[in-house]
């Protein structure tokens, strides 16, 4: 099938049972549609490989993967996956729930003021709170940005398992590069550090709105409409140590502090500060900063952040 073929129309077939409503988004490898399950009388997102890559097997494979993951995981601050195609499916896809809210990425970029602090720390409570469940599934979840968040009435849930691997090794420039861990951008080994990291950067651009590396990033490995592979995927040649640093800031000059844009809380300050340190050793454990972030919800916040 042609690499420019088009989103389908609403009206079809986009899985089994799911008709198409609308097309919501495309990636390099990706489309994603809002659509009609007719068994459960409801709205769905449907996730299906792009058609000119739908033959990939690795990335049917990743697809399916995230899916198994989202749809065995329960938690109240990631999203569900209902249904994942099955092996005689000829096409994969991976049907999720649908959302109410907008993205943290939208609401930082569109709302008329930031969220005040106390907004922040909740954010920052919830999130480690997702990623604490998945360190203990044995994951890392390793793309957390604010493209990655939705809120509702303050309640967010984390988004997209797809770059999603166990701790170890790591090749290097997977993610999305303004919002790389420099061991990430790098290739060095991943931890839960990594994911401090992506909870700082997170509400450092919630805080700002503005991130504290390069702008104009795209998703490694998903090169947006394009045809070519992304940067990172197999067989591409490494790039040197001077390119990394050139393509990757983050490699040589630490993340300015949060209070050079904007007056917060010290407390709060300091703990987005510490999950942006370049050395993961350095970055709180995420015990320590869910703890931190904790403290400074107020005593209704803090029932929110536990479901209560």
């Amino acid at each position: 099938m042609s690499a420019r073929a088009g989103p389908l129309p609403a009206g079809a077939l986009v899985a089994p049972g799911y008709e198409a409503l609308a097309h919501l988004h495309r990636t390099g490898w990706l489309d994603l549609y809002d659509a009609w399950s007719r068994e459960r009388e409801c709205r769905c997102v449907v996730k299906v490989l792009r058609p000119d890559r739908d033959a990939d097997p690795d990335l049917r494979e990743r697809l399916l993967r995230e899916g198994r993951w989202l749809k065995d995981f329960t938690h109240p601050h990631l999203v569900r996956a209902y249904e994942v195609a099955g092996a005689a499916d000829p096409r994969p896809y991976v049907v999720l729930e649908t959302l109410t809210g907008e993205t943290l990425d939208h609401l930082v970029q569109h709302a008329d003021a930031l969220p005040d602090a106390a907004d922040l720390a909740l954010l920052g409570v919830q999130l480690c709170s997702a990623v604490h469940y998945l360190h203990g599934q044995g994951l890392l979840h390793l793309d957390i940005k604010p493209d990655n968040v939705v809120i509702d009435c303050r309640r967010a849930k984390l988004l997209d398992l797809s770059t999603a691997a166990p701790p170890g090794p790591g090749e290097p420039g997977v993610g999305t590069r303004c919002y790389l861990a420099p061991e990430q951008a790098r290739g060095g080994p991943l931890s839960a550090a990594t994911d401090v990291w992506g909870i700082g950067v997170t509400l450092y651009e919630a805080a700002t709105a503005q991130t504290p590396f390069d702008e104009g990033a795209e998703v490694q490995e998903e090169s947006s409409d394009e045809d070519e592979p992304g940067e990172g995927e197999p067989g591409e040649e490494e790039p040197g140590e001077d390119e990394l640093i050139e393509r990757y800031p983050q490699l040589s000059v630490p993340a300015p502090p949060v209070a050079s844009h904007r007056r917060l809380p010290d407390g709060l300050a300091a703990a987005i500060d510490a999950c942006l340190r370049p050395d993961p050793a350095a970055r709180p454990p995420l015990g320590a900063l869910a703890a931190a972030l904790d403290a400074l919800l107020p005593q209704g916040r803090r029932a929110v952040a536990r479901g209560e």
